[in-house]
């Protein structure tokens, strides 16, 4: 168990890692972060979700847009928060073997992770950072896998 113990913490740490670092680039770069085919996802979620131009908003209701933008920023912060927290965790408790630290990495990332792939589904906005999150919930479910008691 502490060799397994010993690769679960990697496992989920970089996974965490990976959500909170896309969390950061969300925030600080939503017009920039690459989504389907190569869009801006902020505009690819709008497009998907509306099946309206994101420019045509841009135009006809620029606040309309900047509060889109404002929520998909806190949406990123919400991420940040999470994989640094879950982190944390994984780093501490979870590498102790604290059983608590299990049930919460499996909690917090299946709500985490399965609620981004939400609203990927929800805008058609799959991309090449959105497939990144079944890899990350994928590894996080095998750490916890490998560790459970």
């Amino acid at each position: 168990m502490k060799r397994a113990r010993s690769v679960a913490w990697l496992l989920v740490l970089a996974a965490d890692v990976g959500l909170a670092a896309w969390g950061a680039m969300a925030a600080a770069f939503p017009d920039h972060l690459l989504g389907p085919n190569g869009a801006p996802i902020l505009a690819a979620g709008y497009e998907g979700f509306s099946r309206a131009s994101w420019s045509s908003l841009v135009t006809s209701s620029p606040m309309t847009a900047r509060y889109i933008g404002v929520l998909f920023r806190l949406y990123g912060v919400f991420n940040v928060a999470f994989g640094l927290m879950a982190s944390a965790i994984a780093v501490t408790a979870f590498r102790r073997g604290d059983r608590w630290a299990w049930w919460a990495l499996l909690v917090g990332n299946t709500l985490a992770y399965v609620s981004a792939m939400t609203y990927d589904w929800t805008v058609n906005a799959i991309g090449p950072f959105e497939l990144t999150e079944y890899l990350g919930l994928a590894a996080v479910y095998a750490a916890l896998a490998i560790t459970f008691k």
